[in-house]
C-alpha cells in the first residue's frame, strides 16, 4: 500500500462558475461512506484514486459526509428527489402515442432516489456490475421538465474490491451513495467547463495499477466527488471533515485501464464530455453503488 507524503502548498487556478460558487449541497450517501484514495504524486501533492506499484501516493481531500442517516456529504437532508423509473405517455396533438422521457431515473429504487436532493437536474448514475465487481456504467441523466433524458451509457471501473456502504481508508472499494459533483480540476487546460477548474501540475502522477498498467495521465481530467471533503474547493485540498479514516480524494478522473482504489473513471473523451456538460446551476450529482444496491 502506498504511503501519503506532504507537498508544498501550491495555490489554485480557478475558472468561476456561471452563477458563483454555492457553499453547500444537499446528499445523501448510502451507509456511512468514507472513502480512501490514495495516488503517485510526481510533481506534486495529489490524492485520488488509482492503484499504485512500488511508487510513493498521496491522499486528496473528500467532502463532507454527515454521520447519521444513509451516509453522504455536508449539509445532507433527505429529500425526495426526480423518482425513477421511466413511463409513457399519449402525445397531446392527437396524432397517436408520443414517447416522453420517463418520470423517474430508471434502476434507482425508493431509498436511492430518496437521497438525491429535489433540485437536482442532472444526475450522473454509476452502476456497478457487482457488489465485488471493478467495472461499472456510467449514464448522464438530465431533467428535461417534463422527465428524465438518459445520454449513452458509457463504460466505467472503480475500486479493485468493488462497493461498500461503510468505506474506510485503504480498503479498496467505492463509496455507494449520492454526492454533488461542484468542483473540476486537471494537469491539462479547462475543457471549457462551468464548473471551477484548478490547473495544475499536483495533478501530475506517476507509477502502475493493480494490472500494471502506467498511472500517466489519470488526472489530466478531475472532478471531485463531494465526499469527505469541503465544497468549493479544489480537488487537491486535503481537508477531511470526518477524518482521515473516512477516507478521501473520490474522483472522476481520467481511465488507466485498470481498477481504482475508490474512484470512478472514466475514458479520457467522456471525461471532457461530462466536464462540459455539467451545469452549477442544474445542481449535478454523481449516484454511484453496484446495481442491486441501487435499486433498494
Amino acid at each position: 500500500m502506498a504511503s501519503s507524503i506532504h507537498c508544498p502548498h501550491r495555490s489554485c487556478h480557478r475558472a468561476p462558475s456561471r452563477a458563483g460558487r454555492r457553499a453547500g449541497v444537499l446528499i445523501r450517501a448510502r451507509g456511512r461512506a468514507a472513502v480512501w484514495a490514495a495516488v503517485v504524486v510526481v510533481l506534486a501533492s495529489l490524492t485520488g484514486c488509482g492503484a499504485l506499484t512500488g511508487t510513493t501516493a498521496r491522499d486528496v481531500p473528500a467532502d463532507t459526509a454527515p454521520a447519521e442517516g444513509p451516509p453522504g456529504t455536508a449539509n445532507t437532508s433527505p429529500t425526495a428527489g426526480p423518482p425513477g423509473t421511466g413511463q409513457t405517455a399519449q402525445g397531446r396533438s392527437g396524432a397517436g402515442p408520443e414517447t416522453r422521457p420517463p418520470a423517474r431515473i430508471p434502476g434507482l429504487g425508493p431509498r436511492t432516489l430518496a437521497w438525491i436532493p429535489e433540485n437536482a437536474r442532472q444526475v450522473l448514475v454509476v452502476t456497478g456490475r457487482g457488489r465485488d465487481a471493478n467495472r461499472s456504467e456510467a449514464v448522464l441523466h438530465q431533467h428535461t421538465g417534463s422527465g428524465w433524458e438518459a445520454g449513452p451509457a458509457w463504460p466505467a471501473r472503480n475500486a479493485l474490491k468493488g462497493w461498500t456502504d461503510d468505506h474506510r481508508a485503504g480498503d479498496l472499494r467505492s463509496p455507494i451513495g449520492v454526492f454533488a459533483l461542484g468542483d473540476a480540476g486537471g494537469l491539462l487546460p479547462d475543457p471549457g467547463t462551468e464548473l471551477p477548474y484548478d490547473r495544475s501540475e499536483g495533478f501530475s502522477v506517476g507509477g502502475t495499477g493493480f494490472a500494471g498498467e502506467p498511472l500517466a495521465g489519470s488526472f489530466d481530467y478531475v472532478i471531485a466527488i463531494d465526499y469527505n471533503r469541503v465544497p468549493g474547493t479544489s480537488p487537491l485540498d486535503l481537508t477531511r471533515p470526518l477524518g482521515a479514516d473516512k477516507g478521501g480524494g473520490i474522483w472522476l478522473h481520467v481511465d488507466h485501464q485498470g481498477p481504482t482504489q475508490g474512484c470512478v473513471s472514466l475514458d479520457e473523451r467522456h471525461m471532457r464530455e461530462l466536464l462540459r456538460t455539467l451545469d452549477p446551476d442544474r445542481h449535478p450529482v454523481i449516484v454511484m453503488g453496484d446495481a442491486l444496491s441501487l435499486g433498494r
